[in-house]
């Protein structure tokens, strides 16, 4: 029971992590425009995400305008944008798999070794999600530091992080925790061979007895 209760643990702990992962592709503010010179015009804030870039006016009013070309943007950039697309699409897949092979769910308990590989399975698929999400923000995150060190960049042209980069750092964390939590909650093969040996013969004796 307490090791059905620490899959249902770390499944939630994963799932809410690839929420946050769906947050993090989605949201703009991937970087967002520096106020640390003199003579910065703090009127229009400037932020950039992997679809779009934004403006925000003193006045509350966001125009957003979507990137037009693909192959024009920065290596970085399509990088960031393959890995977290392919960490979603990971942690979907994970989702469903995780579900089928954990304990409190009914399908396939009938052997329960096949069941905890697939529940393995999962969370390998949840630790793979995660070091996408963590290898896309980290990335990104280095190329804006980079440029906002770097000398020939103008002061009111640096940014700083975003607030989806730290969103970024806790959903992969959470998503990675969650898979190996989901790894290790699994018996040995021999512990679960001989459970299923035990189960196998528990109902051949109740057969035997309802004769």
């Amino acid at each position: 029971m307490a090791n059905s209760g620490f899959q249902i643990l770390g499944y939630f702990l994963a799932l809410g992590g690839w929420i946050g992962i769906i947050s993090t592709t989605a949201l703009p503010q991937w970087k967002q425009s520096s106020y640390a010179g003199d003579a910065i015009i703090t009127a229009v804030g400037l932020y950039e995400g992997l679809w779009m870039s934004c403006a925000s006016q003193s006045t509350g009013q966001v125009q957003c305008k979507v990137f037009d070309s693909l192959l024009s943007l920065d290596v970085h950039i399509q990088t960031s944008r393959g890995l977290i697309v392919l960490s979603v699409l990971m942690g979907f897949i994970a989702i469903i798999i995780s579900v089928v092979g954990m304990k409190c769910t009914r399908v396939g308990d009938n052997n329960p070794l096949v069941k905890s590989r697939i529940a393995i399975s999962g969370g390998v698929l949840f630790l793979l999600s995660g070091l996408c999400t963590f290898v896309s923000v980290s990335w990104y995150a280095t190329q804006v530091s980079q440029q906002f060190f770097n000398l020939n960049t103008p002061v009111n042209a640096r940014y700083e992080f975003g607030s989806a980069l730290f969103v970024g750092w806790a959903a992969a964390s959470l998503t990675m925790l969650g898979g190996a939590f989901l790894c290790c909650s699994c018996p040995p093969e021999e512990g679960a061979g001989q459970q299923y040996y035990r189960h196998s013969q528990s109902q051949a004796s109740t057969a035997r007895e309802y004769v």
